[in-house]
């Protein structure tokens, strides 16, 4: 099976995350393919950057080794395998090999997200623990946010947070 290298950002400011419509028909943070040449950490400033137009930090949720050389990247907080099968990019069944990571918007970044066919929403904490489903905007429907979305997304809630009240990345 076909194997593809992905990243994940949830990008949250200590009270919600952003989240959008994805084309698969689910509710999904900022993501796409690692390309050549680029590390995670990389791709995930990237993605996030591209798809929500937020300058970010990843927020380390794990204290790097006290050694200096080589020099370290910070960890994702999880490598989700996803199997989709064939669609508008692809003829043939394969894997998303994806890492996922939490951010932050970068000391005086714009929180503003694009106004497009994407459907880019803040979600608040709230919602995510009480009411995990967003209404559609394009036809006020309400499509739930999967398991695995939410649960990350509040983890990277309470992440930001933390990395706010400690001044820590």
């Amino acid at each position: 099976m076909k194997r593809h290298f992905t990243v994940s950002g949830f990008v949250s400011d200590g009270q919600s995350t952003a989240l959008h419509w994805h084309r698969i028909g689910k509710w999904l943070p900022a993501g796409g393919h690692v390309e050549a040449d680029e590390d995670p950490i990389e791709a995930v400033l990237r993605e996030v950057k591209e798809e929500t137009g937020i300058d970010v930090d990843v927020v380390a949720t794990v204290e790097p080794y006290g050694h200096q050389q080589p020099p370290q990247l910070p960890p994702p907080v999880t490598i989700g395998i996803y199997d989709l099968g064939p669609d508008g990019h692809s003829d043939e069944a394969h894997q998303h090999i994806d890492f996922v990571y939490f951010t932050r918007p970068a000391n005086g970044a714009s929180l503003a997200l694009p106004d497009d066919e994407h459907a880019w929403v803040w979600v608040h904490e709230a919602t995510l623990r009480d009411h995990p489903q967003l209404p559609l905007a394009s036809c006020g429907a309400e499509m739930p946010i999967e398991d695995d979305v939410r649960r990350l997304a509040l983890a990277s809630i309470v992440a930001a947070r933390d990395a706010t009240a400690t001044g820590g990345s």
